[in-house]
């Protein structure tokens, strides 16, 4: 199952915005923590809505919590950034790929660019610096969905609740 890695997120807005897309796209999100907002911020929940019940999250405290799940998990580690190694409709997802956005006010650590096995970006006119992180995080995930055969409903079934595992 694809999952959706959230580094340090610092507008709650955002981080709601993406939990509830990956609610109704059947995807895992991790939270790498520390964030700066607390998750019962009342902007987090207006933007996620109800949906944020119904996602599938795992938090983890720091970047090495999560680094060493996702190793004994297995999962290939795609970091999306502005200045990823290739672009998006050249890059080839796998099913078990976790795509991680970083910080909106600093990206991502030295640390996280060491451990990511594959940078993208979104090819953007010259000129323009960023597309806001949570339609970044929407425009991957669609192409990750698609190019896996990802989208819930496509085989006939409806998985409500994917695990967070």
């Amino acid at each position: 199952m694809l999952r959706l890695a959230l580094f340090q997120p610092d507008i709650p807005q955002n981080a709601g915005t993406m939990i509830r897309m990956a609610a109704c796209l059947g995807i895992a999100v991790d939270i790498v923590e520390p964030t700066a907002f607390d998750v019962s911020d009342r902007h987090f929940r207006r933007s996620g809505m109800d949906y944020l019940e119904r996602a599938a999250v795992r938090r983890h405290d720091s970047f090495s919590a999560f680094e060493n799940w996702r190793r004994a998990q297995g999962h290939r580690l795609v970091l999306a950034e502005t200045d990823g190694e290739t672009a998006l409709p050249d890059f080839a997802f796998r099913a078990d790929d976790i795509v991680l956005v970083g910080r909106e006010s600093a990206g991502v650590t030295a640390e996280v660019h060491a451990a990511a096995e594959a940078s993208l970006h979104i090819p953007m006119r010259s000129g323009l610096r960023s597309l806001n992180v949570a339609l970044a995080a929407a425009m991957v995930m669609g192409e990750a969905l698609r190019q896996t055969g990802g989208f819930p409903g496509r085989d006939g079934t409806d998985d409500d609740h994917p695990e967070a595992r």
